[in-house]
């Protein structure tokens, strides 16, 4: 049928489900990649042994592509590989997951019009130094979203000693930049960042693997300097594998400015690992005056609901001193409550000296503030407690 119908471009998508795919369907895609020279776009997400079938037919030049988007279910442990012969000279699309997909790969060199460039959990086979990610992002002028992540961390050690023997010299600005998505080592992206000029950046995602010490001075920089990263209300979100913090231009907007998550358990670790990101940027978050705690941990197990002591809650809320409203998911209550509870010596303005306004459940327990509302009220500082019916 292709063979007699007429040149127009085509189009190859096929979404996975939760089986392998029929013969039928893979043998309609590889007839169909035999047309290189027609193809306009190719969108394949099925499990890995369809793809690595797939793929080997992409071994030609595709001159007419502009998109190809290609990835697993999930994130997994085999790395798939792109033929060697494949080229798009006029790809504008580019995202890969699981691949190992080498920084200086010849088709990267070819596809200079790229306005999407994402790999996503990139293969710890092709790990590249950052010297080679800034020559090669240097060379992409039109990107709009970047993305890169790494499959598993690379320790911050390990970064440094290659940044010593090869430090970055080359500085690039991508002026029509408007996401930025990075996972990885802390130290990587400190690397990159002073690099990198973005004048639109709308939108920045940072994921960190699980780490003791937090150094993000041009993290905090980079925030400061970017116009279009303003903040005025967050929510951070714990649940039993990591905690991601959402940070909005305003309280009334949808999608976020800025994203960060950190893989890492326990609620202990994960309300201290917080406390110490927002310490370090805490100049960043100076205008955010809406703050929901937020726990997503159904079926968590009780190892991970390690209680955060008192001191852990005061050096995250320390971040956010210009905080007018809180709202305080319900399983977080009790542990929030006691932490606020006075204790010798200390004054009832030292944490959240602002705030006006505290929502929490009106489920059992109500009274779980009361102790804290009635200190603000006698030091003159009274605070509105609105109560809600949702587990948040």
């Amino acid at each position: 049928m292709l063979e007699h119908s007429p040149p127009l471009p085509l189009i190859i998508d096929h979404v996975y489900r939760s089986d392998l795919i029929t013969a039928e369907d893979e043998e309609g895609i590889k007839l169909a990649l035999q047309h290189h020279d027609r193809i306009r776009r190719i969108c394949l997400l099925m499990p890995v042994p369809d793809l690595q079938k797939v793929i080997v037919a992409l071994d030609n030049e595709f001159p007419m592509l502009e998109w190809l988007y290609i990835q697993p279910p999930a994130k997994v442990h085999t790395s798939l590989i792109l033929p060697k012969s494949f080229r798009a000279p006029h790809l504008r699309y580019l995202k890969l997951s699981n691949f190992a997909f080498p920084i200086g790969s010849p088709l990267l060199s070819t596809a200079v019009g790229l306005v999407t460039f994402s790999l996503d959990w990139i293969s710890p086979s092709v790990y590249f130094h950052p010297n080679e990610l800034v020559h090669r992002l240097s060379q992409m002028p039109q990107l709009e979203t970047l993305g890169i992540t790494f499959h598993s961390p690379v320790p911050n050690c390990d970064v440094k000693r290659e940044l010593l023997r090869r430090p970055l010299m080359t500085h690039f600005t991508l002026p029509n930049l408007r996401w930025f998505a990075f996972g990885g080592a802390s130290a990587y992206l400190e690397a990159l960042l002073p690099c990198i000029t973005t004048p639109r950046l709308a939108k920045l995602q940072v994921f960190f693997f699980n780490q003791l010490t937090f150094h993000l001075p041009h993290l905090l920089q980079f925030l400061n300097a970017a116009e279009n990263l303003r903040f005025s209300s967050a929510t951070l979100l714990f649940n039993g594998k990591r905690i991601s913090a959402m940070v909005y231009p305003n309280k009334e907007a949808r999608m976020y400015a800025l994203h960060m998550e950190l893989g890492c358990r326990h609620l202990d670790w994960q309300v201290a690992s917080t406390a110490r990101i927002f310490s370090v940027l805490g100049s960043a978050f100076t205008a955010v005056e809406h703050l929901t705690l937020e726990y997503r941990g159904y079926g968590a197990s009780s190892e991970w609901r390690n209680e955060a002591d008192r001191t852990q809650w005061h050096d995250l809320l320390r971040s956010f001193n210009n905080v007018k409203t809180l709202r305080v998911a319900n399983w977080l209550m009790g542990q929030l409550s006691r932490s606020l509870q006075l204790q010798d010596g200390e004054l009832p303005l030292e944490l959240l000296p602002g705030l006006m306004e505290l929502s929490y459940s009106s489920l059992p327990d109500t009274d779980a503030f009361t102790a804290f509302i009635n200190a603000r009220r006698i030091a003159g500082r009274p605070v509105t407690v609105v109560r809600h019916n949702s587990y948040l």
